[in-house]
C-alpha cells in the first residue's frame, strides 16, 4: 500500500514560518481530495487545507486563512502546505491524507476511506 510521507516540520518562533511537503501525489484515479489535518494533544483531529483534483478547488479551515496556502506540484509529485505567521496555536501533530471523499477535512467525525492514504505526520511546534 502507498504511504504519504511528509517533511518540513519543525520548531519556529511566533511570525515565523515552515513549509510542510507531502509525496507522493499522482495516483491513477480520475480526482482526489488531498490535504493535512492536524492534531494536538487532547484535541480532536482537524482538517486544515485540502485541494479538490477534479476541480482545483481549495479549502482552508478559518483560523489559518489568509494564513496557509496549499499547492500541488505535479512535476515534482509533491503537495506543500505554506505556513505564515504561524502562532502558538498551530501547534501540533501534521498529517497529509488523500480520499476520494473530501468529507473527512471537514468534520472531525468523519473517518478516512479504507481506500485513502495517510502520512505518519510531522510536528510543527511554535513559542511565543
Amino acid at each position: 500500500q502507498v504511504r504519504l510521507t511528509e517533511s518540513g516540520g519543525g520548531s519556529v518562533q511566533a511570525g515565523g514560518s515552515l513549509r510542510l511537503s507531502c509525496a507522493p501525489t499522482s495516483f491513477t484515479v480520475p480526482s482526489y481530495c488531498m490535504g493535512w489535518f492536524r492534531q494536538a494533544p487532547g484535541s480532536e483531529r482537524e482538517g486544515v487545507a485540502y485541494i479538490y483534483t477534479g476541480d482545483g478547488s481549495t479549502y482552508y479551515v478559518d483560523s489559518v486563512k489568509g494564513r496557509f496556502t496549499i499547492s500541488l506540484d505535479n512535476a515534482k509529485n509533491t503537495m506543500y502546505l505554506q505556513m505564515n505567521s504561524l502562532k502558538p496555536e498551530d501547534t501540533a501533530m501534521y498529517s497529509c491524507a488523500l480520499d476520494h471523499s473530501c468529507t473527512p477535512f471537514l468534520s472531525p467525525r468523519a473517518s478516512l476511506s479504507p481506500a485513502s492514504y495517510r502520512g505518519q505526520g510531522t510536528q510543527v511546534t511554535v513559542s511565543s
